[in-house]
């Protein structure tokens, strides 16, 4: 096994890439914004381009929300967990 540091660095970058930093309480209300979202973008039938846009919303609130993992908290250091 190569133990060099290029590889080293390279998984401590995607461990810390791939950590949860949503909490549970903060994936419960994304979940059921996600979904309330969700139930709107399937009303809105006669805007097809507003219901797509905000059911892509919808799926990355829960997808967030499942993964316990958000970008943007990746990307200013935020954890709620």
């Amino acid at each position: 096994m190569d133990n060099s540091p290029a590889i080293h660095d390279a998984a401590a970058r995607f461990a810390s890439m791939s950590s949860r930093n949503v909490g549970s309480r903060d994936a419960g209300v994304r979940g059921f914004v996600g979904a309330v979202l969700l139930l709107n973008a399937a009303a809105l039938q006669d805007r097809p381009l507003v219901a797509l846009g905000v059911g892509f919303i919808a799926l990355v609130f829960i997808g967030t929300a499942l993964f316990r993992m958000c970008p943007l908290y990746t990307l200013f250091g935020i954890k709620s967990c």
